[in-house]
């Protein structure tokens, strides 16, 4: 027999109800533990307030910005190149056989027209005997070929003779005419032939001259790139067995300098400038010199145009492919056409989000400003917008830390 559950569904239910009194009291509770928390953290926050933590305050150096002019004779640009020979050639023949002979060595000092190499010329000698041969021939057949033609001009008048006393006919008289004609036109061509062979000769003769290496100009050898006994052609064979030239001359007297200049600042540079150039060889020793030329187009991959610049006095020391470092000085007087504007340390100036930027001191604090720069003078740059003269900037400070409003002290101003 089932025995009956005493506690029926309806009076679970009745269980889970809030009474009147429980629901008043929750509210009040919530409340109170928001109302705690803010006393909390207002109490923490006059505690760190009454026991001193004050916001830091950055130590920084700085600097003030000034007006300045360019002095004649003062550096507006630096740049760094190379000392080249402007006249250099890798010396060559002018066709392809075997070396016999080279008669260079490096730092030899050659002029122009000396002998540097040989090639083998065994064959065209023989070409140029066969050549000279058939010359001789030729004339030899002239003389033979005038002979007959005398014998046939007598013929001929004889002939004539008869015809005029009608002992022989006209055909007879023709007949001997027309071989007159052939033999001098045979003469002709043969005497074509002696010019032609004496061509042939002549050619050949080149050719063994051409196997005789000579010097294009007067230089120093810099280089010996063959031996006897290798091949040497003009165009390179692609097997690399084969010598496409026997070394390199450089004139001494054509070095100058080549730099690259960023196209921002080719306006700083003129034809005749005076530059200072300092090789990296030798740092102590500053070399005058005067600018040739501006070439007068961009490396578009790089941005920079070409200078050349000569020495106003070449001297041994200088070689070339040496490592030089350029100053460009101003031949402007101090006058209202100098350049001239302001000046900021170049480690004041910083990039952020593809702009120039300082961090300016005002009242206290720090303000980051954009300038836009000119060109670089030294350790300062020429700024030309953003600041005014009188404007301190920070040159040394904390890398971290330093922005918009931040407060700081100045440990000391550059001059």
């Amino acid at each position: 027999m089932k025995q009956e559950n005493p506690s029926r569904p309806a009076d679970r239910l009745g269980e889970l109800r809030i009474g009147e009194e429980e629901r008043g009291a929750r509210p009040f509770a919530l409340v109170t533990a928001i109302l705690g928390g803010v006393l909390v953290l207002a109490g923490g926050a006059a505690a760190v307030f009454l026991l001193g933590g004050e916001p830091e305050v950055l130590e920084v150096r700085t600097a003030r910005v000034r007006q300045t002019r360019v002095q004649a004779g003062a550096t507006v640009l630096n740049a760094s190149g190379y000392v080249t020979a402007r006249r250099q050639a890798t010396v060559s023949s002018k066709m392809a056989g075997r070396i016999t002979e080279v008669l260079i060595e490096e730092g030899m000092e050659v002029e122009a027209g000396q002998i540097l190499a040989r090639l083998d010329s065994s064959n065209l000698d023989r070409s140029l005997h066969l050549a000279e041969a058939r010359a001789a021939e030729s004339r030899k057949s002239l003389l033979e070929t005038e002979a007959l033609i005398a014998e046939a001009q007598l013929r001929e008048g004889r002939t004539r003779q008869l015809v005029e006393e009608r002992v022989s006919g006209r055909a007879d008289l023709d007949r001997v005419a027309g071989e007159v004609a052939s033999l001098k036109a045979r003469l002709e061509r043969q005497r074509e032939s002696i010019v032609v062979a004496d061509r042939n000769a002549d050619v050949i003769r080149q050719q063994i001259e051409d196997t005789v290496i000579r010097a294009p100009f007067d230089g120093v050898i810099t280089a010996k790139n063959a031996q006897p006994g290798e091949m040497m052609s003009p165009i390179s064979g692609g097997a690399g067995f084969t010598r496409t030239g026997i070394g390199t001359i450089v004139d001494m007297d054509s070095r100058e300098i080549e730099v690259d200049v960023n196209e921002a600042y080719i306006n700083r540079v003129s034809a005749d400038q005076p530059v200072e150039a300092v090789l990296d060889s030798y740092p102590d020793w500053q070399i005058p010199a005067r600018v040739i030329a501006i070439i007068p187009t961009a490396d578009r991959d790089r941005a920079t145009v070409r200078v050349r610049i000569a020495f106003d006095e070449l001297d041994s020391r200088i070689l070339p492919d040496m490592g030089v470092q350029v100053r460009f000085r101003s031949a402007a007087a101090e006058t209202d056409q100098a350049p001239s504007g302001l000046l900021v340390p170049a480690a004041a100036v910083f990039r952020d989000t593809g702009r120039d930027l300082v961090h300016l001191v005002r009242d206290g604090r720090v303000q980051r400003r954009a300038v836009r720069l000119g060109d670089p003078m030294g350790s300062e740059v020429f700024v030309l917008s953003g600041l005014v003269e009188g404007d301190r900037v920070v040159v040394e400070g904390p890398e971290e830390g330093l922005g918009d409003g931040v407060e700081i002290v100045e440990a000391s101003e550059t001059p």
